[in-house]
């Protein structure tokens, strides 16, 4: 029987904890598979240690509008317009301060 991708980067995880590359994978995949409580946990993890550029606080304002915790999802945002500014990103940040006046 195959692994679930979920399982190999769990796998990943545990053999490298420290590696923001495979947590940052592992989110994509609570993502994909509707996961918004392994998603927001692994994003947290992921941003503890990570220099996002502001692509992961954007999937995490998602996942805390979705769980319905809207405060927790405008902070997301709003460090992600930050973040993205910051990294030379506007388009994203442009995105990201959108959400917030909605």
């Amino acid at each position: 029987m195959s692994q679930s991708r979920i399982e190999v980067f769990e796998q990943m995880l545990v053999a490298d904890p420290a590696n923001t590359m495979v947590l940052f994978g592992l989110a994509k995949e609570y993502e994909k598979a509707g996961d918004d409580r392994k998603l927001i946990e692994t994003l947290e993890r992921y941003l503890a240690s990570a220099d996002d550029e502001g692509n992961a606080y954007g999937m995490l304002a998602r996942a805390f509008e979705r769980t319905k915790r809207i405060d927790k999802a405008r902070e997301a945002y709003q460090r992600g317009v930050e973040v993205a500014m910051a990294h030379g990103h506007p388009g994203m940040a442009e995105e990201y301060r959108q959400m917030l006046e909605n």
